[in-house]
């Protein structure tokens, strides 16, 4: 009977009832600050944190300190797993967002607020930012597997701890950005810039620009600048958008670490009673572990990190136990995962993400996707305030309770105060914006692009109506054809030549066959051209805003083929199959 009543010396009853009521108490305090919730804010807010505290000070009495800290360590081991997962999954798209942040404009503009540093600058680590991110998302896979084994814990609890305020700090900027707000910039630059002999100028007219130095080797402008407001952190990747529709709003993202930070805090503070783990405690440990990485698999709709997940729990505990003198310890078990995520980091950024949350992912239909966004609709209501205690009532100015209250012919009580606008639904855009958009001019034209009959159609419509063709897009043709082949390209320099062989052997094929084949890229017209002269490779060329064709494809080059609107088929340029390839496993399906 003591087994099932005690945990540890301690009452398992009461203070599984002390931490349920504790998660509750936590639960109402998040939602009472959620704006779903703005109308039982005080409520919710009030209620979860008297439950919590009680909780807090029940868990303490009956000695529930340790057995809560486990609690936290089982849901911040398996959320680290998984949010370490997501972003090695594309470590492409993660370093992306890490590069706003890295913007002078983003991250910087705190320092530069805070400490009176207009010069300071974070730009110089946009070159290192795909470092940055494989580092990250390694960290967090490692913690979380060490915090679950009870492997180092002080030194887990640190970095945990660490880890959290960095991400923390990160989520707090981004919700209180305010891009109406200015700062103090500080730059230099070379005499001849052109960049600042302009600013020289525009100094004479504009007061928000300083000409601090002017002096023949270099300028120096101080700059009333706006913040440059990342309004997405990126936590999950596009994990979340791909899964559940939509990003967590920076505000979401915002209480969900402070709700990590809150249950990191509990291991932090019991740090020197956590021993590691038994046998017997990983019996129970890290199976309920797994089920939490279930629970996040399932709202991911990815069920690869479960597997990942005890892939990493068995081998960091068989290395610990196996390792020998050198790696039979915990900081053998701690390498043991790193050398597990190197590999699997490498995999995707040879080839691309395992799991695309992407819009154009394979499966997808392009079309559907560009309408798939919400019109946001909202209310103006008109606000009295009561003249005696400052009560503010909110009224529909067409609804009858505003015509029955005749709030207006009450002056000695009430008085028009303003206008205000709630949001009743909000506005999405479309999971594909019209940021992708493959187009090229008019006069641009060549014999490659006069060779897709649609283009034909338009320039002999053009000539009986003696008119000049203006500017061709693709954007509609993509979601019509039957069958097109698509080569996308961030970067037409660095496509492998090796690479582009493979790529002319089924463009030649589907010429043959009359099947089109279209490349969109990000150049300019001479580049282009030149690209395909010196390659021998006379495809019909569309140009694309890069930030789109980084979010189509993480490698350079990518081949897509689609079908009505539907991608049927996405290859990486190093993993090219053969045109019989494709035409058997793919357009058969």
């Amino acid at each position: 009977m003591k087994a099932i009543f005690d945990w540890k010396g301690q009452s398992f009853v009461l203070n599984s009832i002390f931490i349920f009521i504790n998660l509750i108490g936590v639960t109402l305090v998040t939602m009472g600050f959620h704006p779903n919730f703005e109308e039982t804010q005080t409520a919710l807010v009030s209620i979860g944190l008297l439950i919590l505290i009680l909780s807090v000070v029940g868990l303490v009495i009956f000695k529930g300190k340790l057995f809560m800290s486990l609690v936290s360590r089982i849901l911040v081991g398996g959320l680290f797993i998984v949010s370490g997962l997501i972003k090695a999954n594309d470590p492409v798209g993660f370093s992306y967002k890490l590069e706003e942040y890295f913007e002078d404009g983003a991250l910087a503009f705190r320092i530069k607020e805070w400490f009176g540093m207009p010069g300071f600058s974070l730009e110089f680590l946009i070159d290192f930012a795909l470092f940055f991110s494989v580092l990250i998302c390694i960290i967090e896979i490692v913690l979380g597997v060490l915090v679950l084994i009870g492997g180092k814990i002080k030194f887990t609890s640190w970095m945990l701890l660490l880890t959290m305020i960095f991400f923390t700090f990160l989520t707090w900027h981004t919700a209180n950005c305010d891009a109406n707000k200015k700062f103090l910039d500080s730059d230099t630059y070379a005499y001849n810039d052109p960049v600042g002999i302009a600013k020289r100028q525009e100094a004479k007219t504009n007061k928000d620009i300083k000409i601090v130095s002017d002096t023949k080797d270099e300028i120096v402008v101080d700059e009333m600048k706006q913040p440059q407001c990342v309004t997405d952190c990126g936590c999950f990747g596009d994990a979340m958008k791909g899964s559940v529709g939509r990003s967590l709003t920076p505000s979401e993202s915002l209480w969900k670490d402070y709700l990590l930070v809150y249950f990191v805090l509990w291991i932090f503070f019991t740090q020197k009673r956590i021993l590691p783990n038994t046998n017997k405690e990983n019996t129970y440990i890290l199976p309920i572990a797994l089920v939490v990485v279930l629970f996040f698999s399932f709202v991911f709709g990815w069920y690869f990190p479960v597997f990942f997940a005890f892939i990493c729990l068995i081998t960091a505990l068989w290395i610990n136990r196996m390792g020998g003198k050198y790696f039979g310890n915990y900081w053998g078990a701690a390498l043991s995962v790193v050398l597990i995520c190197v590999l699997f980091v490498s995999y995707v950024l040879r080839y691309e993400p395992l799991k695309d949350y992407r819009p154009y992912a394979v499966g997808s239909n392009l079309r559907q996707k560009m309408f798939d966004g919400v019109q946001g609709k909202y209310q103006s209501l008109l606000v009295y305030k009561n003249l005696k205690n400052g009560e503010e009532k909110e009224f529909d100015g067409s609804s009858k309770e505003y015509i029955n209250s005749k709030i207006w012919e009450k002056t000695a009580t009430w008085k028009y105060d303003t206008m205000v606008t709630k949001e009743i639904i909000a506005t999405r855009l479309p999971s594909i914006t019209s940021q992708f958009n493959p187009t090229i001019a008019g006069y641009e034209l060549g014999k490659e692009e006069k060779s897709l009959p649609f283009i034909q159609r338009i320039v002999n419509k053009a000539k009986r109506q003696n008119v000049a063709v203006d500017e061709v897009s693709l954007r509609d043709y993509l979601t019509k054809s039957d069958l097109v082949y698509v080569l996308f390209s961030k970067d037409l320099s660095k496509i492998d030549l090796d690479e582009l062989e493979d790529i002319k052997a089924i463009f030649y094929k589907t010429t043959k066959k009359k099947i089109p084949f279209v490349m969109v890229c990000n150049a300019l017209r001479p580049e282009i051209n030149a690209f395909r002269k010196k390659n021998a490779f006379p495809v019909a060329t569309f140009s694309n805003d890069v930030t789109e064709l980084k979010a189509i494809a993480r490698s350079n080059p990518s081949l897509m083929v689609i079908t009505k609107g539907k991608v049927i088929g996405k290859f990486p340029g190093n993993s090219i199959p053969s045109y019989d390839w494709i035409k058997k496993h793919t357009l058969k399906k």
